[in-house]
């Protein structure tokens, strides 16, 4: 009996530390090492890739252009006409963007690193999500420098960012644009629109 007992005992002990082991390993990622999974000691973080339009976040645009952008899109979200972050756009592109968008009923959008353009606009890859469809496209936005002489004849500027184009694509299926991006063997987002 009391070697039957050791036994078992020796059965069980035996089981959890295999179990264990073969967890350890799991954890390990498989053949992908620890150095890629998070950035080392003075590299720059990693964002969140969307698979459609590339890089989320910032990118290389500064982060009040990010804000503003953030916000036109904020606006379109909303798909009321009359939002405050909609007001400087021309009223019958407001309405055509604002169409557009109804025809998905986006839940939410994703804006893409942006990056300045050679004439000095910023530019971001924006993606609104529905829930069976999506309409990915560019917002291109401008620092505008305004500059007032004064009584005194002293000259001080003033600037602003202003919405200049969002160049909108058709809408398509969830299963459309996540097979798209897989036929492109060398995609750049930033091609798509010129």
């Amino acid at each position: 009996m009391l070697v039957k007992n050791i036994r078992i005992f020796f059965c069980i002990s035996l089981f959890f530390i295999l179990a264990g082991v073969s967890g350890a390993q799991e954890q390990t990622r498989g053949s992908i090492p620890e150095e890629l999974l998070r950035p080392a000691r003075g590299e720059a973080p990693r964002f969140p890739v969307d698979t459609v339009i590339g890089e989320l976040g910032q990118g290389r645009a500064s982060a009040a252009a990010f804000a503003f952008a953030n916000s036109i899109c904020t606006g379109l979200l909303s798909g009321q006409m009359g939002h405050a972050s909609l007001a400087a756009i021309n009223p019958v592109l407001r309405e055509r963007y604002l169409y557009m968008l109804a025809g998905i009923a986006p839940r939410s959008f994703r804006l893409g690193g942006g990056r300045e353009e050679a004439d000095g606009a910023v530019s971001f890859l924006v993606r609104f999500i529905g829930r069976d469809h999506g309409i990915t496209g560019e917002l291109y936005i401008r620092y505008i420098v305004r500059q007032i002489t004064g009584n005194d004849g002293e000259i001080t500027q003033s600037g602003r960012w202003a919405f200049e184009d969002l160049i909108l694509e058709d809408a398509k299926s969830r299963d459309q644009e996540m097979q798209e991006p897989l036929h492109i063997l060398n995609f750049l987002p930033y091609q798509r629109f010129f």
